[in-house]
């Protein structure tokens, strides 16, 4: 459950959320269950192939941060019920009174991508649309090699929607992102990993699989503070330029080597066993959570890994 620590993770939330009143209206439309240290989010509208909705959107906006306020909670994956991922909007859908639409209008629909622990899609069947945006704001891709993905958007009258033509650019190259937007062409999931848009792609029954071993090893074997730092690396200081970026992640450099982490990681090596970092919020902080005091500790630094 949130700990003091966790303040920077749930003022996010707070701040997101804003005045709606429907936290935890819709818990069925995003299930939740944490095992192993692993996070497990669930698009549950099974019949539907889980076609997004406004309202499941939200509830699995509120299970990412639910997950990332969780000392539990070390990595998390975001499945489908049933036989789809999630194939985009759905277009037969009729909102009623209360429902929210699509984009859900009350958080950000890039909030994925601000998430401080690890994210993993095991995408087990159809990523089309706005599910194919979704998928690639995590950090991590694992596909069934059979699984169709699209984007789907040039085929019904639509732009590059959930920032598409930032994000495939960032992750493909112009290129690949101009064939996938232009053409709507439907790609496997065995394509997709040629195409390196997804990590690695598995047999269906072997998705979970596949994706709980990377979420165990992120979760247990790698610092919390560490991955949270490089995925703000990654989101900022690509558009600094190259002194900027240099500069950066030299002053965060400093701060880390204040860090309980950096101690724990190097006695750890030093005596050959596993090391048992603390949860995110509780070890090394950081400036740019609002809390990191930007000391250094030397006597942290002194060990380096080839010794």
């Amino acid at each position: 459950m949130p700990s003091g620590g966790h303040q920077w993770a749930l003022r996010f939330c707070s701040e997101q959320r804003g005045d709606y009143d429907c936290f935890m209206k819709h818990p069925d439309l995003c299930l939740y269950e944490v095992s192993d240290r692993i996070a497990t989010l669930t698009f549950n509208r099974p019949e539907q192939l889980n076609s997004m909705i406004g309202n499941m959107e939200y509830a699995y906006f509120e299970r990412l941060m639910q997950a990332e306020a969780d000392d539990e909670v070390g990595a998390i994956i975001v499945t489908g019920a049933g036989k789809g991922w999630c194939p985009g909007a759905d277009l037969a859908y009729t909102a009623g009174e209360g429902d929210l639409p699509l984009p859900n209008g009350v958080i950000a629909n890039s909030m994925p991508m601000a998430i401080a622990k690890p994210t993993i899609a095991a995408i087990n069947g159809a990523c089309a649309g706005a599910g194919f945006g979704h998928a690639m704001m995590l950090d991590f891709r694992i596909a069934s090699t059979t699984a169709k993905f699209t984007t789907a958007f040039a085929q019904r009258g639509l732009i590059a929607e959930y920032g598409l033509a930032w994000l495939l650019p960032q992750i493909v190259g112009r290129q690949v992102a101009t064939d996938l937007l232009l053409t709507s062409r439907v790609v496997s999931g065995l394509e997709m990993a040629d195409l390196g848009l997804v990590n690695r792609a598995v047999p269906e029954e072997n998705v979970i699989d596949a994706a709980r071993a990377l979420a165990g090893h992120l979760a247990n074997n790698v610092s919390p503070a560490s991955m949270a730092t490089m995925k703000h690396q990654l989101l900022i200081e690509p558009e600094m330029g190259a002194a900027l970026a240099f500069e950066s992640s030299n002053a965060l450099m400093k701060e880390s080597f204040a860090g309980a982490d950096l101690r724990e990681g190097v006695m750890s090596f030093l005596e050959k066993r596993p090391a048992n970092f603390a949860p995110l919020g509780s070890g090394t902080t950081f400036s740019w959570m609002g809390n990191g005091d930007g000391a250094t500790d030397e006597s942290a630094a002194s060990h380096s890994e080839e010794e």
